[in-house]
């Protein structure tokens, strides 16, 4: 596979390698915290495999919540290769990966490894014109994107609560790829800790402080209208995936006072609730008002503008992750069956949301994300033959 000149270079793997195997020689090493008389660390729980294959793909609803770890690939496929192969091997790769039983793990346990796979717009398109995923992204303001890093052919979101299988489990399937994928951008990223909502929802909070992801589709009817795609049966238990890699002035937004943060998301900033009251979970109320007149929701917060039935468009579910290069920011990844979803809700963003004042984007990408595969049906298939 061709890698950009900004990506790693073999050096930089031979250092994160080297760093896993001095982490491999010190684990069984007798340190000060553990000498006679001294407590034990605690034992970290492992975490519960999920299974590759099944009606959707794993690392999109499941494992509930979703692991701390992601790196996303973006790459392009060579002119001269077909689809279908290329993504039936993947398939087969991820198997094997998750399971543990591939030796390209280096001995690493997978835990809750996942790995999700989605082809591009112009893939898509040579599919069918008319399917869900085969239309580009339009472009919005605050984007500054160099050519590489919007679009792509395909997508591998690795995700697990071990951030050490994320280059060893890309390094493997890049590798099964070899030239017939030219890699565009990638990105690593983590999230916050989860905070339970109650009714067995949780958020965790983004870099700037907020918790994020609260509305979405969470329960299961909530899923099969607004997340899953019903047909044509080609992609039907997929879904529609956007990335969107975003600098973040975080020096300025610091220096707001914690009442002026939470009147650009409408929320507050230590439980999440909205600024017109009720409970976390529970939607604001965007006609309250203060004795005085004025809305306790600001016009411009995001809460606002971002809300489903302002924009009169369906749920999606958001995860925000942190990132730390190439710049402090974050990964914005949502998932839809419908993608006026999210191009709706930006452009309504993008007139007067306070908090993309504060926001760059420097990638995007939108992908049909494949539906669900087994030993039986390969990844890709039928859509691709």
């Amino acid at each position: 596979m061709h890698r950009a000149d900004h990506h790693p270079s073999r050096r930089a793997f031979l250092d994160v390698t080297g760093a896993m195997v001095a982490a491999g020689l010190t684990a069984g090493c007798t340190s000060d915290s553990t000498r006679p008389g001294r407590p034990a660390p605690a034992a970290t729980a492992t975490p519960t495999p999920v299974a590759a294959t099944g009606r959707h793909q794993a690392g999109i609803t499941l494992p509930q919540p979703a692991q701390p770890h992601l790196l996303a690939v973006v790459a392009d496929l060579d002119a001269t290769v077909h689809a279908g192969p290329l993504l039936a091997e993947l398939g087969r790769a991820i198997r094997t990966l998750t399971a543990g039983t591939d030796p390209r793990l280096l001995g690493l346990p997978p835990g809750d490894l996942t790995v999700t796979v989605g082809v591009g717009p112009r893939l898509v398109r040579t599919a069918g014109a008319s399917l869900p995923g085969a239309a580009d992204l339009p472009r919005f303001s605050r984007e500054r994107i160099a050519p590489r890093a919007r679009g792509g052919d395909l997508l591998i979101q690795i995700c697990a609560s071990d951030a050490l299988l994320l280059p060893v489990v890309g390094a493997a399937l890049l590798a099964q790829a070899g030239d017939r994928l030219h890699e565009r951008w990638r990105q690593s990223a983590r999230r916050g800790t989860d905070v339970p909502l109650g009714n067995g929802l949780t958020a965790s909070r983004n870099p700037l402080g907020f918790l994020d992801g609260i509305v979405g589709p969470h329960t299961t009817a909530e899923q099969q209208r607004d997340l899953w795609l019903a047909g044509p049966p080609a992609v039907a238990g997929g879904t529609l995936a956007v990335l969107r890699r975003m600098e973040l002035d975080l020096p300025r937004f610091s220096a707001l006072s914690v009442a002026q943060q939470e009147a650009v998301f409408g929320r507050r900033r230590a439980s999440g609730v909205p600024l017109s009251g009720g409970t976390v979970a529970s939607g604001p109320d965007l006609g309250a008002k203060t004795p005085d007149g004025r809305y306790l929701v600001p016009a411009d917060a995001h809460v606002r503008r971002a809300n489903p039935a302002v924009v009169g468009a369906g749920l999606m579910l958001r995860r925000s992750y942190s990132t730390d290069e190439p710049a402090p920011g974050l990964l914005f990844v949502s998932f839809q069956n419908d993608l006026r979803a999210f191009t709706a809700t930006l452009t309504h963003m993008d007139t007067s949301d306070a908090m993309l004042q504060f926001t760059t984007t420097t990638a995007s990408a939108t992908f049909l994300i494949l539906p669900g595969f087994d030993r039986q049906h390969p990844l890709g298939a039928p859509l691709f033959v």
